[in-house]
């Protein structure tokens, strides 16, 4: 499929059932202050940034962005800060996606708001990936969409045994954004690809096994550990990566569990290697295999221009770099919206 015909199916969908379906997935608020909405405090030899929305599992607006984003350029270039450390506030999610409320509220009159919030959310993606000083992302909770763009592109992801992690764009309309076209095909093998496709939910220490953790801690040494990494003394990275290595080879918490895909990769590689949506749909179909036909209903439920426009953003997304993906996923949010 050529791009003119990717931009042509996107045409095609409904922009405005789209949003509306969207808006049901995601977490929405009234809530108006923003000097609350995120906390950004110096402490120890770090800069801690807390999403704190819990009623709202911290779900991302782009008042939120545009504090975070700032105060990341500062810290970075600060002397006295060694290390960034975001997290999410009530213990449930991390960032369970973004907040388009807005984008709705305001397409009716212009679409300056929907290009405002994808341009910027991608900017901030972007300078996590860029930040020079140890970006360490505490992935407690539900992490899924938004806030896998705030932790997956940092340099430490911490997870723990109430993780859960989820790329569920294609049940919406949407596709995998936030450089999912990046990370998602650098995953093993054809992972990415299936997660994408399908929405697979990760939890626990499968995030890890993954790859979308750098490591694992029980949670209820979380605490602790950011308390140590408060504490260092002009830390180093290796510093700070000996602590993380410390906790994580004291965790516990299903130490011996294995991948919960594990035994499926095999096939997951080959069904997911094809180059049309189509062809993978018939691969599970001539499988027959119950895991299979359990993906093949997932797919089947997907929305098929959502399906086809993230099978080619990762095809394309494989051989580009971080800025180049979401450069084209910004073009993409925009098509898709209107």
């Amino acid at each position: 499929m050529g791009l003119r015909e990717m931009w042509r199916l996107m045409s095609r969908f409904n922009s405005s059932r789209r949003t509306n379906i969207i808006l049901q997935h995601l977490r929405m608020s009234k809530h108006t202050d923003a000097a609350a909405e995120v906390l950004l405090e110096r402490k120890g030899c770090a800069g801690v940034i807390t999403l704190n929305r819990p009623k709202f599992l911290n779900a991302l607006n782009l008042s939120m962005i545009r504090q975070i984003y700032p105060q990341l350029k500062k810290w970075e270039q600060d002397p006295e800060t060694f290390l960034i450390i975001i997290k999410g506030a009530g213990g449930k999610a991390f960032c369970a996606g973004g907040d388009i409320r807005v984008i709705s509220e305001a397409r009716k009159a212009n679409q300056k708001i929907a290009q405002d919030f994808f341009r910027e959310e991608y900017m901030l993606n972007n300078a996590i990936d860029s930040c020079q000083k140890p970006y360490i992302a505490l992935i407690h909770g539900i992490t899924m969409g938004g806030g896998v763009g705030l932790s997956v592109h940092g340099q430490f992801r911490v997870a723990t045994e109430k993780s859960l992690f989820a790329m569920p764009e294609t049940a919406i309309g949407l596709f995998p954004d936030v450089g999912g076209g990046y990370f998602l095909p650098r995953l093993q093998g054809k992972l990415g690809c299936f997660l994408a496709l399908t929405g697979f939910r990760l939890k626990g220490r499968d995030v890890y096994a993954a790859g979308i953790a750098t490591h694992f801690v029980d949670s209820e040494k979380l605490g602790m550990l950011e308390e140590d990494l408060l504490a260092l003394k002009s830390p180093s990275k290796e510093n700070i990566a000996e602590v993380l290595e410390t906790y994580h080879a004291k965790s516990k918490i299903d130490q011996d569990k294995s991948f919960i895909l594990e035994e499926h990769m095999d096939k997951i590689n080959s069904w997911f290697s094809a180059n049309t949506v189509e062809q993978i749909i018939e691969n599970l179909q001539q499988d027959g295999s119950s895991f299979a036909l359990e993906q093949l209903k997932v797919i089947n439920k997907m929305s098929p221009t959502s399906l086809k426009i993230t099978l080619r953003q990762l095809m394309e997304g494989s051989s580009k770099t971080l800025q180049e993906v979401l450069t084209m996923e910004y073009r993409m949010s925009q098509a898709c919206m209107f």
